[in-house]
């Protein structure tokens, strides 16, 4: 059934007007980003090569690549108010330990923005009026509305409210108002954020050419996971998103790191996470309801 859903909004998507595909005299070519594009690797962002950027991990893998068993954060990055390496500290600590640690990703929670990036693939679909980002894990999706303003008053929800547009070949999604929930994140380190979180995302298509160095930032620090999802020799069009972070509660500077994206190769099935009542050693476990004999 969800499939079927899936199929139906992609094929409402792919003929609706706009997508620049046959776009009305006058109007300007808006580029068409639908499809399905997968980013194979983890934890995820690419660190830019210079300037105030996401976290790496100071535990690597044979070969230099983080080490996705033991995330421990950089919490001497710059961008890193004292609370917040405070935190990403400790939550490396508890990696050190061989102990896992709850996040959304392990948790089942709703990953928020910008933690829902480290998504291995997603998929748009695009209106004239609103943009549909559907993330492989667990059923994740965002609405963006375009062409207009965030309410005067924004109520948090998990991924915030999201508003974008098009500035020339780049859809530009700018989200305020994001939920702290029991395990609020930002990256896969644990790096946390408050209330004034606000993200700004830029996606655009480009050639091989200009994913190159995305590509090879992502080949530097992440680890490549799922590779069958995707064909390494691809040189056509990429999906490339910029993102900037601002947050005065959490960081002492906004900061920018980038996603890169290449179709992905085989059919999306479904991917369910089920709920864990584990906390790892970091506190208690759950206490879920059991009965002490069987009711029939």
């Amino acid at each position: 059934m969800w499939r079927r859903k899936l199929l139906v909004l992609a094929t409402l998507a792919a003929t609706a007007p706009g997508l620049g595909q046959a776009a009305p005299a006058g109007a300007a070519s808006v580029p068409n980003l639908s499809g399905v594009w997968a980013h194979a690797s983890i934890p995820g962002f690419e660190p830019l090569r210079s300037g105030p950027t996401a976290l790496t991990n100071l535990s690597r893998r044979e070969g230099g690549v983080a080490d996705n068993r033991e995330l421990v954060g950089d919490y001497r990055n710059p961008i890193l108010k004292p609370e917040a390496a405070e935190i990403v500290k400790k939550h490396g600590e508890i990696s050190l330990a061989g102990i896992g640690y709850p996040t959304p990703r392990n948790q089942c929670w709703p990953g928020g923005v910008p933690f829902v990036f480290t998504t291995t693939a997603i998929e748009f679909l695009q209106t004239p009026d609103k943009v549909t980002i559907l993330y492989f894990e667990d059923h994740e999706v965002r609405h963006i509305r375009m062409n207009q303003q965030h309410p005067a008053v924004v109520t948090p929800s998990w991924y915030g409210d999201s508003v974008g547009h098009f500035e020339g070949d780049s859809l530009v999604i700018d989200t305020v108002g994001i939920k702290i929930g029991p395990h609020a994140m930002v990256d896969w380190y644990g790096t946390p954020h408050t209330p004034a979180l606000h993200v700004v995302e830029r996606y655009r298509l480009v050639d091989y050419e200009g994913a190159k160095d995305g590509l090879e930032r992502d080949r530097k620090e992440n680890f490549q996971v799922q590779q069958d999802t995707i064909d390494p020799n691809y040189r056509g069009k990429h999906l490339q998103l910029e993102f900037t972070v601002e947050d005065a509660g959490a960081f002492t500077t906004p900061w920018t790191a980038t996603m890169t994206y290449r179709p992905q190769t085989v059919d999306w099935v479904e991917s369910i996470c089920s709920e864990n009542t584990n906390k790892y050693g970091t506190e208690k476990d759950a206490e879920v309801p059991v009965a002490e004999k069987l009711d029939f």
